[in-house]
């Protein structure tokens, strides 16, 4: 394999080497990748290059002539069909030309992985702008969350919006049903969370090593003791945050199987609802309502973006009496 000349476009400024590489030389496996970095056989501008060097716009990378040991299964994309293209179109409920927000279903994961090839990720090509530019990813959902998700439409965008999120400057509101009520009705939880020594798809407590943790809850409504409409504002971004927040109240969120309590019979404490009770769905009731951040791009600007509760969560609302059509901000009092 002969060496390549590949030239960083205007709209990938600011893009890490590793990340473009990925992205623009996809037979180059990750590992050989960081091989040939440490080596300074990748160049940039004829310079040796580093692993998290930024890039800019007209630079040149030289990739060196490469092999990969024993045969290499091709991995070709899931292509992308015309139903999909359509479905991710219908998901869009902003896009101002810097920003797109699609309200993303509780069954449909962000990014690829293990078993998973139908993902947001991989329907980005029906997003592309006229000028050929695909939106990019600036934060994550668990599959099973839904709502409001950020796109970006430039590289530009994408990394001012990387910045907001990695600081305190976006408040993120989401929904949830959590059961039973908590005996305190607000407040802030504050628990570091770390991944789980005895499970490395879950999170855990862990106050040594754990990575500080903080979220605002609310309850908006009850029903009874039972249930209860909570608001919660997550101050922090950590993996699972809200799910484990809530099941530390006493009251996890209602359909989550990970993070599920039981009662001493051995019952999970929302089974009630979930088996029992007409109307309310299986699936987790956890749901990014509404965004509110500064303009990335255009000074002055709020950006002010809410994403209603999907069909069977709805229905969940409905049949315990809940509003499902909140205006109000349960935490106006506190500062971004």
């Amino acid at each position: 394999m002969s060496e390549r000349i590949l030239v960083v476009a205007d709209d990938d400024d600011g893009q890490r080497l590793d990340r473009w590489i990925k992205r623009h030389v996809p037979d180059l496996p990750y590992v050989l990748a960081q091989k040939l970095l440490r080596k300074g056989a990748i160049k940039v501008d004829g310079k040796k290059a580093k692993t998290d060097q930024r890039l800019s716009g007209g630079q040149s990378v030289r990739i060196p002539p490469f092999e990969t040991a024993g045969p290499q299964k091709e991995k070709r994309a899931r292509p992308l069909s015309d139903k999909d293209a359509a479905y991710i179109r219908s998901l869009v409920i902003f896009d101002d030309g810097d920003v797109i927000a699609i309200n993303k279903p509780g069954d449909l994961a962000v990014q690829g992985g293990t078993g998973t090839e139908r993902h947001v990720d991989g329907m980005l090509d029906a997003l592309v702008n006229e000028a050929g530019v695909r939106p990019r990813l600036v934060h994550r959902l668990d599959k099973d969350t839904s709502g409001v998700l950020l796109l970006a439409r430039s590289a530009a965008c994408a990394k001012a919006l990387g910045a907001a999120f990695k600081g305190r400057d976006i408040k993120k509101i989401y929904w949830a049903l959590i059961a039973p009520v908590p005996d305190i009705h607000d407040g802030t939880i504050r628990a570091p969370l770390a991944k789980s020594t005895g499970n490395y798809e879950k999170m855990q407590v862990d106050e040594e090593e754990g990575k500080p943790a903080v979220t605002e809850y609310k309850i908006i409504e009850n029903a009874g003791n039972k249930a209860a409409f909570a608001a919660f504002w997550p101050r922090t971004g950590r993996t699972h945050q809200i799910r484990i927040h809530a099941a530390l109240l006493g009251s996890p969120v209602v359909g989550d199987g990970k993070y599920a309590l039981k009662d001493e019979d051995g019952n999970r404490l929302d089974a009630a609802l979930t088996q029992g009770m007409e109307g309310v769905s299986k699936a987790l009731h956890l749901h990014a309502a509404r965004i509110v951040l500064d303009h990335p791009l255009r000074k002055g600007v709020t950006l002010d973006i809410s994403a209603p509760l999907p069909p069977a969560l709805a229905r969940s609302w409905k049949a315990l009496g809940f509003s499902t059509n909140l205006k109000t901000d349960p935490f106006d009092e506190l500062k971004r």
